[in-house]
């Protein structure tokens, strides 16, 4: 979907309409959930401290997030997609794959299939979707971010090799800025370069994750479209009002993530292992601290008192703490189980 969220604003709200808008924070504080392409032509993006898309944007608008809105706007449309195939995997409320090679229309072309989809999400919301289609998961997620807004991409079979050569390395799906940023000092500025590169030398500079490099530099992703994703983790986190100096506020906003916490696991009914706090302090510099204990985190006892730990070990000394969040991960499983403690950081 196109800035989904900031859309659904627009579109439920005229008076937003060609307007600058971000979805969550304020002038003051907290974070751009989202930005209406009004916004980005200012430099505003999501993810963007909203103190910063002010000074970008003097006149933008903040409004609060609806999700309850999103998610039902987002459900209309994985009904549209089920119209069409069973093998949706939804990557969030705005983003799926889907693998059309059988299909339940019968038809022999996924551009037309896209095309109609597209139609029917703007007849049933009104609001706008871009499409990449090619023979992977890794060329079909590039592609559909090539034409936004309301765009469609087709990159073939013929064209994939010549494609992903020119594809400057900070366009690849699956490699971030910082990464990006390291191949570009290794002199790897575009699939051609990184696909002169082999194997072994990508997994001693980057790790195992070295072999999905080297795969796609090839355009090769053999993942499938999973329409059962197992959830790997569930989490929350808060940006506060003001930025939290002592340690006795920090552990009064950590037992209310520990509500919501529990409430999210037992939505999902999940049980997990790992406990992970997160920290992101005044100057925006951001910390993890984690542990992973042989037994389930089930209790909002037990949760409590493992965040006020992790919490105690972390440095306030220099700066004050903007965000705080905590997580659990290593779902469902006793795969672990009798494990040491681990401190990830």
């Amino acid at each position: 979907m196109d800035a989904f969220y900031a859309s659904v604003e627009q579109r439920d709200h005229p008076q937003y309409q060609g307007k600058p808008l971000a979805v969550g924070g304020s002038r003051e504080r907290g974070v751009v959930a989202a930005a209406s392409y009004e916004a980005r032509q200012f430099g505003v993006y999501s993810a963007m401290s909203s103190r910063l898309a002010y000074q970008k944007c003097p006149h933008i608008i903040f409004v609060r997030p609806r999700f309850d809105v999103y998610k039902a706007v987002s459900q209309q449309i994985r009904e549209i997609f089920h119209e069409y195939t069973d093998l949706v995997e939804p990557l969030s409320l705005d983003e799926a794959y889907l693998d059309v090679t059988q299909n339940k229309v019968g038809m022999p072309s996924a551009t037309i299939i896209a095309r109609e989809i597209k139609q029917k999400i703007f007849d049933t919301t009104q609001l706008t979707a871009s499409a990449g289609i090619s023979v992977n998961k890794f060329l079909a997620k590039v592609a559909s971010d090539l034409d936004k807004p309301n765009g469609l991409t087709l990159i073939s079979p013929e064209e994939a090799a010549d494609f992903v050569a020119k594809l400057p390395i900070k366009k690849f799906h699956g490699i971030g800025k910082v990464t990006a940023k390291k191949m570009q000092q290794l002199g790897i500025y575009t699939g051609a370069d990184l696909r002169r590169w082999d194997k072994t030398k990508l997994v001693r500079q980057f790790g195992k994750v070295g072999n999905y490099y080297f795969n796609i530099a090839q355009g090769i992703d053999q993942r499938r479209v999973n329409p059962h994703r197992i959830r790997k983790s569930v989490s929350t986190e808060s940006t506060f009002d003001h930025d939290l100096a002592n340690l006795e506020e920090m552990e009064a906003a950590l037992h209310q993530l520990a509500e919501e916490l529990m409430r999210r696991m037992e939505k999902t009914k999940s049980v997990g292992q790992t406990i992970t706090l997160k920290v992101k302090y005044d100057n925006f510099q951001q910390i993890t601290r984690s542990k992973t204990l042989a037994y389930p985190i089930n209790t909002l006892d037990l949760v409590v008192r493992l965040s006020q730990e992790l919490i105690r070990g972390c440095d306030f000394s220099e700066h004050k703490v903007r965000l705080l969040g905590l997580g659990i991960s290593n779902l469902d499983g006793t795969k672990g189980a009798g494990a040491q403690l681990t401190l990830e950081f």
